[in-house]
């Protein structure tokens, strides 16, 4: 069975480890309590999207490249096929207008 858990996990300790940042650096960043952070990067307890996206902005990673990976992840272990990404125009215009605005 797949386990969402566990896939964010390892691609939260992945990303960590890549930016050399230990684990302590990454919890006081996020606001995160290091045990909590260590259970989730281990898959034994889920994240909640507040946490996922401290920990993101922790690491200096958007949560959209997180979730995509662990997406990719999923379809791997799911033996599918992965398909190039394709943003919906109508997404895209709304992206930008929210960004004019600002």
């Amino acid at each position: 069975m797949i386990l969402v858990r566990q896939e964010i996990g390892e691609v939260l300790r992945d990303l960590r480890q890549q930016k050399g940042r230990t684990l302590r650096q990454v919890a006081s960043r996020a606001s995160v309590a290091l045990g909590y952070l260590s259970e989730v990067e281990r898959g034994q307890k889920e994240a909640s999207s507040e946490i996922l996206a401290a920990v993101a902005e922790a690491l200096d990673v958007p949560i959209s490249a997180i979730m995509r990976q662990v997406g990719d992840r999923i379809s791997v272990l799911e033996g599918i096929q992965t398909f190039p990404d394709v943003v919906p125009d109508d997404l895209v215009a709304s992206v930008d207008a929210e960004l004019s605005l600002r």
